[in-house]
């Protein structure tokens, strides 16, 4: 009993660190940080993809529940949340009480996007910054507002403030550090991206990681593919300024990979399709070489056909949704090296409550109809 005086502070102190982690579940919900960097050279996982307009509030959950149990550490979307120029037929044709105007469209689909795809990942989740973002009326500055919280998360928020202690303003562009991989995230949402800002950040990112032995590898995402590329007629190839700034990037991760000996791996989505081998073109053959690349355009936008020289890729698909899954260090190779599975989804994927939520014809709707490629 001689005690007693103490329990009732002790009691109320362990009420308060209780509360605040829940309230920082909450808050943090949408992207806690990732789990500290650790030595070695481990095998661990990420998934990415983007494109979820259309019919995302269908096929999104199905990835998110499968990503949320194999282990991945974070997901990363790289853009095109919502259609925004045109409903999405998951919000429009969805059961519900009365008609989706275009007003309410327009007010609700970045929160829909949010409750109903990003609030699906028990994982931090990254996003990136499609062309469909800034569509009228959507502009960069209110998507910067409202995703604010997955733009200023402690570990991009404290990358941030390593690179410069100054920089306080969010960007659309921004990059994280984990487990010895740097990951990049580019805006090239609008044709006068990249930007010579955006140049001279990603310029001064990229010499510290040619210059920091720590860096075993770099995996660079946006959402427009580099220039040159297979799917070069739907590309920063568009539009002058992205095709003089997309080839600079190229030539300089061509260089972190071959002066400073860096694992180098480019991601894009913007085509509706995946592929695997974006840059096995004559154009980049012959000048300085072919980097490992990716589109994987399929988290539930209509589907795109292939372009016409897809056999030069490794793996073309279309008419396909699903995601890349990413293992970094595999067993028994080189420390650094990412291996990049394709996982499809299929209807059966589709978690019961949302099949329940959006009716089975909707739903079949999306996997059946969903495309400009048959």
């Amino acid at each position: 009993m001689k005690n007693t005086r103490y329990r009732m502070p002790l009691l109320l102190l362990g009420l308060f660190l209780v509360s605040s982690a829940g309230l920082s579940r909450v808050v943090g919900q949408s992207n806690p940080a990732p789990p500290a960097q650790t030595g070695g050279a481990r095998e661990w996982r990420f998934a990415v993809s983007g494109d979820s307009r259309n019919c995302g509030d269908i096929v999104m959950p199905a990835i998110a529940r499968e990503v949320n149990g194999n282990q991945s550490q974070f997901y990363w979307h790289l853009g095109d949340f919502r259609a925004i120029y045109d409903f999405d037929e998951d919000m429009q044709r969805r059961p519900q009480t009365a008609p989706l105007t275009i007003i309410r469209y327009e007010q609700t689909a970045w929160d829909d996007f949010i409750q109903n795809q990003v609030g699906r990942f028990n994982v931090p989740v990254f996003l990136g910054i499609g062309n469909h973002e800034t569509i009228p009326p959507k502009t960069r500055a209110e998507y910067l507002a409202q995703f604010a919280d997955w733009l200023n998360t402690p570990v991009l928020k404290e990358q941030r403030l390593l690179d410069n202690p100054r920089d306080h303003r969010l960007k659309a562009y921004f990059h994280w550090v984990q487990n010895g991989v740097d990951f990049i995230s580019l805006d090239n949402a609008t044709p006068d991206q990249f930007d010579n800002e955006q140049m001279a950040w990603a310029e001064a990112v990229l010499a510290r990681d040619e210059a920091n032995p720590n860096i075993k590898a770099v995996v660079v995402g946006m959402h427009q593919a580099l220039p040159d590329s297979i799917a070069a007629f739907h590309s920063m190839n568009d539009y002058p300024v992205a095709l003089e700034s997309g080839r600079r990037v190229y030539a300089r991760l061509l260089a972190l990979r071959d002066r400073g000996h860096k694992q180098v791996y480019v991601l894009a989505s913007h085509s509706h399709f995946f592929m695997d081998g974006i840059f096995n073109t004559e154009y980049l053959r012959t000048r300085g070489g072919v980097l490992p690349g990716w589109i994987i355009g399929t988290a539930g936008a209509v589907r795109y056909g292939l372009p016409k020289n897809a056999s030069d890729a490794k793996a073309a698909r279309t008419n396909v949704y699903g995601y890349l899954l990413a293992t970094v260090n595999p067993a028994g190779e080189p420390e650094g090296t990412i291996r990049f599975e394709f996982r499809e989804i299929h209807e059966a994927d589709v978690p019961p409550e949302v099949l329940q939520q959006m009716g089975a014809e909707l739903v079949h709707q999306c996997f059946e109809k969903n495309s400009q490629a048959r």
